[in-house]
């Protein structure tokens, strides 16, 4: 037990009297001189680190509070007792690598926020001493924490308005985050409809800036609001209403029951691209040998869809000489499966296919497929007299063909493999090449004798 009195009034380290209004907690620290119950000093001091800035805790101040907490022994806050840092203040300043006039401000700060208070001697020196015995303190001058026990309610509800806070900015992120989605998908469908969409683009441009922590929660739901008003005017020109969902191959929402991931908005829609969590095997062949996935755990496209798509007919080989530059360039020195789909969707985010876009081409052909139609795509953009001007547009409509069984994408990549001879139309017939790609491509051109030895060189090199 303390011996020692404390003094009437609460002094800085240099000598100077505090300012008579000083905070509650120290109002309290006078008249309850000792503990009422035992507190729990690290508890005490991971609320005040929950509570940080927002109750003036910074993270200097927060350094010198847990040192000082440190210092202290479990016994010195049980009931009866009195946790005071009697350490010296020229020993604070050399543990903490500062000067003594800094550690006289931090204690400043903490004193103003009610964390600390002094019990002074009467030359201000800091001292003390322990019984050897029990290791309790006998008498003690310097730091008195008793005040950081007396703010244990003040912080927890601080901090249970700092989590509020918190869930409604979230919420607010999430809300825009799906709002975002939707209207990429309205100004997708307004494209695909050939609408004049650019005025809502532009708007759209000017509100997706990037959600840090910086916005407030009102900023945030003032953005929201301007999210709705433009999905609003979206929905309206394209004559859907609202709350009405876009076309089937876009928008097909996958079952959460009722259920979502932290940090997931509850209408976020559910593309199998954003769900691939297991590693990768290595794949290697042809589409046929891989059910049209291309990669474990994708989402595995109908068979009927593969065949009607002819997938079954193209090779690795083939997908890789069909690529443009822009796409090979992203592949590594020797691609797989794996590599050649983790290409072709980030090249798809470069011409502007939206996520809701890529995963419908997934679910209908699968990831490969998705891939393959990404490529095709890709390669109309320079085509000599018929350009592709909306990349996204027409990667829908690739999908939207192979949803209705309509698209033979070995007839197009064959196309492009023969885009090297001067007109060149390649002519699929059965049988097992000896070039390795499953498939027989008989020429019926003199003058594509480029094209069938580019493709016995890659079958060559893909035998060795």
């Amino acid at each position: 037990m303390l011996t020692n009195a404390p003094t009437a009034s609460h002094h800085l380290a240099g000598g100077g009297v505090c300012d008579p209004a000083i905070p509650i907690p120290l109002r309290l620290s006078e008249t309850f001189i000792y503990l009422e119950e035992t507190a729990q000093r690290f508890e005490l001091l991971r609320l005040a680190k929950r509570v940080g800035r927002r109750g003036g805790f910074t993270p200097r101040l927060l350094q010198l509070l847990e040192y000082y907490v440190t210092l202290t022994r479990d016994l010195d806050w049980e009931a009866g007792s009195r946790p005071i840092v009697y350490q010296s203040l020229s020993r604070t300043a050399l543990d903490l690598g500062v000067s003594e006039r800094q550690i006289q401000k931090l204690e400043a700060g903490l004193l103003a926020l009610g964390a600390i208070g002094f019990c002074d001697s009467p030359n201000h020196k800091r001292y003390g001493s322990r019984d050897p015995q029990s290791g309790r303190l006998r008498f003690a001058y310097g730091v008195d924490l008793t005040p950081l026990a007396y703010l244990k309610e003040s912080l927890q509800a601080q901090v249970a308005a700092k989590q509020r806070e918190q869930a409604e900015w979230l919420a607010a992120k999430r809300a825009i985050g799906a709002a975002r989605r939707r209207i990429r998908g309205l100004l997708g469908a307004g494209e695909a409809a050939e609408r004049e969409v650019g005025a809502f683009a532009e708007r759209y441009a000017r509100i997706a800036i990037q959600l840090r922590t910086h916005l407030s929660v009102a900023q945030l739901q003032m953005l929201l609001a301007q999210h709705e008003a433009l999905e609003l005017e979206l929905r309206e020109m394209l004559g859907l209403a609202e709350g009405e969902a876009l076309v089937d191959e876009l928008h097909e929402a996958g079952d959460r029951s009722g259920k979502t991931s932290i940090g997931a908005s509850s209408s976020e829609h559910t593309f199998v691209h954003s769900e691939i969590t297991n590693p990768l095997p290595e794949l290697t062949g042809s589409l046929a040998e891989t059910g049209g996935q291309g990669i474990a755990g994708g989402p595995a496209a109908p068979p009927n869809r593969i065949e009607q798509a002819g997938l079954q007919h193209i090779t690795l080989d083939m997908a890789l000489s069909a690529a443009s530059p822009e796409l090979t360039a992203l592949l590594p020195i020797a691609p797989d499966w794996n590599d050649f789909v983790a290409a072709a969707d980030h090249r798809g985010r470069e011409l502007g296919i939206d996520p809701a876009s890529w995963g419908a081409g997934c679910r209908a052909l699968g990831r490969t497929g998705a891939a393959l139609c990404l490529v095709v795509t890709d390669r109309r953009r320079s085509h000599p007299t018929e350009p592709v001007r909306r990349p996204a547009a027409y990667f829908r409509g690739l999908v939207a063909r192979g949803e209705r069984g309509e698209l033979r994408l070995e007839r197009s990549v064959f196309g492009l493999l023969g885009k090297g001879s001067a007109g060149g139309t390649p002519e699929v017939t059965d049988g097992n090449a000896e070039s390795g790609f499953g498939c027989d491509l008989s020429i019926t051109r003199s003058n594509s004798g480029v094209t069938r030895t580019r493709l016995e060189n890659l079958g060559a090199g893909r035998q060795e």
